[in-house]
């Protein structure tokens, strides 16, 4: 598949499913699959899609800590690393 072929009806899909899967994983890139016109689900490589969770994880993290600020959930430093030392400590203790 070209670099212009990144958009494949699901006729494609249908009739060309292990080339499809062979292609993606070799070349590590996303394919959108359309219905009717409309892009309807995305085909990956399982590093792709593990690199794209790890990202949305950090995300997600990243917006909680900014609502938190907003919200003034927020502790001194000094503070927060005594509470993880204390985390760490347990987890050290109970692992």
């Amino acid at each position: 598949m070209s670099g212009k072929s990144d958009i494949k009806p699901i006729t494609y899909l249908k009739n060309r499913t292990a080339e499809l899967v062979r292609e993606v994983n070799e070349e590590g890139r996303t394919v959108t699959i359309t219905q009717n016109g409309e892009a309807k689900v995305v085909v990956m490589d399982v590093d792709t899609y593990d690199r794209w969770r790890s990202a949305m994880a950090l995300l997600k993290a990243l917006a909680q800590g900014e609502a938190d600020v907003e919200a003034g959930r927020t502790v001194k430093q000094v503070e927060a690393f005594r509470r993880a030392r204390k985390a760490i400590g347990r987890t050290a203790r109970d692992g």
